[in-house]
């Protein structure tokens, strides 16, 4: 017989955006749940979840950059450590949030001898248990087909036209960082 578990949500973060995480938390009306971090001096780190897991659908948000001293690489293997935690305890489902999903811009092979790191990335996120992918304005629409499981793509261009709107000079001018975005700023400044 299996008991029939009364949890639904359990949202933890990573140590580079908390402040992100507390708003989404309160805006689902759900608490954060405290993933008790844990760093060793050989800058080694261990999560270890406060509350049972088991059963439950399980979402761990962190955006990968380097903050306070720690890198992107470092970001990376913290969610993935904290996954790796959350699947071993029985979650019944969980989701990686990366609202910033580091290497997207290393998509596809340039040249000759280098990798495909978005992918790579990708494939450790499966690894260690998660099943769904949630990221805002990924580098490139492909990076969705590294991903075995589902990948919610998210976008902050209406979020960002309307900050444009109220706090830019006018007119303002929108620029690309590199050609592959060219089209994302075009159809920004057409909205504009």
């Amino acid at each position: 017989m299996e008991k029939v578990t009364t949890k639904k949500l359990a949202l933890f973060s990573g140590r580079t955006h908390p402040a992100l995480a507390q708003e989404v938390a309160a805006h689902l009306g759900q608490p954060l749940g405290e993933a008790n971090i844990v760093e060793f001096a050989n800058g080694e780190i261990r999560p270890r979840f406060a509350e049972s897991v088991r059963g439950c659908d399980v979402f761990v948000m962190q955006s990968h950059y380097g903050v306070e001293g720690r890198s992107i690489n470092d970001s990376i293997v913290e969610q993935l450590t904290m996954i790796d935690a959350a699947y071993r305890a029985s979650a019944k489902r969980i989701t990686a949030v990366c609202p910033f999903y580091g290497y997207a811009r290393q998509d596809r092979k340039a040249e000759g001898r280098e990798p495909i790191t978005a992918r790579l990335v990708a494939d450790m996120f499966k690894a260690a248990g998660a099943k769904r992918m949630i990221s805002i304005d990924l580098h490139s629409g492909q990076i969705q087909g590294f991903f075995e499981g589902p990948v919610d793509h998210l976008t902050a261009t209406p979020v960002l036209e309307q900050y444009v709107r109220q706090q830019a000079p006018s007119p303002p001018v929108i620029v690309s960082p590199d050609s592959g975005r060219i089209k994302v700023a075009e159809r920004m400044a057409q909205h504009l």
